[in-house]
């Protein structure tokens, strides 16, 4: 039997699925971040060498070396025509490791590479016809009509965009609490939390961590919880933060439908990422808001992760 890989690699992990021709998962791998723009090309093909890695051991039961007959990348960072040649050129060179026990029996029109907004769309409804507003390390929502018309907004990454996103969450979180200390802004309890859950002597310390320590994205991406607990706790300052998140959420999403849904019909919206899942409620939150001006549009969490959508559109390859 042949199988598929499916892969999706963001800002914070890389998952890869092992998938047979029934749309069953095998085996399931996962290693670190894969964003290139962000960690470069080399890091990022090695996560998803190992992830690869990791799925392909864990199917135990099979026969090795595994039969790959078509592999769907779908990986953040990748938006333009220069960024999918790039994805190409890491692939043969995963095609050569000795590390991988795969026989790659992979010809050119069975190789899927796209941004990572396209499988968590497919993932989570279940087809290629709605809009996906991904709100984990980074962001962005992504729509695709009946007519194969897509539009994105955001993705951008974390220095030119990402609002909405984990890290522009966090981010804001830590610039409050330092304008709190400082007398500057607003007082909050950030200050108090972000030092005992990262248990920092004071406040201060972040100049530390971020400047000489070289807190990267991931690091401060994962503090968005921390104001999400924050704002559930009812802290203004937090809930102000989340609130503009939620509120670009709505115009971004507001953007997709007015260009390629003007017909306004009945859709699905699925939320993908950390963020939607928090304690603040900004999932409800957000749903409340686009259903004044747009009660059409049902918001749903996904139905699968996104490298389950990747296997889906690598499976789709092969039936063609």
């Amino acid at each position: 039997m042949s199988y598929v890989l499916g892969i999706d690699g963001g800002g914070s992990k890389t998952v890869c699925v092992l998938m047979d021709e029934t749309r069953q998962v095998i085996s399931r791998g996962e290693a670190g971040a894969s964003n290139y723009q962000s960690i470069g090309i080399a890091a990022a093909r090695q996560s998803i060498e190992f992830a690869i890695m990791a799925a392909t051991d864990r199917a135990q039961t099979l026969t090795k070396p595994i039969k790959i007959t078509s592999i769907c990348l779908g990986l953040a960072g990748v938006g333009r025509a220069e960024d999918v040649e790039a994805v190409k050129n890491l692939l043969q060179e995963l095609q050569k490791s000795e590390l991988l026990p795969i026989n790659w029996a992979l010809s050119a029109s069975n190789i899927v590479i796209c941004h990572d907004a396209l499988i968590a769309l497919v993932a989570g409804i279940g087809n290629t016809v709605g809009i996906v507003a991904a709100a984990g390390t980074g962001s962005i929502v992504f729509g695709r009509n009946h007519q194969g018309i897509t539009k994105r907004v955001g993705g951008w990454g974390h220095i030119l965009g990402d609002e909405g996103s984990a890290y522009k969450i966090a981010l804001a979180g830590i610039q409050a609490a330092l304008k709190a200390y400082d007398g500057s802004g607003m007082p909050t309890s950030l200050v108090d939390i972000f030092k005992v859950y990262i248990e920092l002597p004071n406040i201060e310390r972040f100049v530390e961590l971020i400047y000489r320590q070289g807190w990267g994205v991931t690091e401060i991406a994962a503090l968005a919880e921390i104001v999400d607990l924050a704002a559930a706790l009812g802290d203004e300052v937090a809930n102000k933060i989340i609130d503009d998140a939620v509120q670009y959420f709505v115009t971004a999403t507001s953007t997709v439908i007015e260009k390629i849904f003007s017909d306004r019909p009945v859709l699905e919206l699925v939320t993908t990422g950390s963020v939607w899942q928090g304690k603040s409620k900004m999932h409800e939150r957000f749903t409340a808001s686009l259903a004044k001006n747009f009660p059409e549009v049902k918001v749903i969490f996904p139905k699968h992760e996104p490298a389950y959508g990747a296997g889906l559109l690598a499976l789709q390859r092969l039936s063609r």
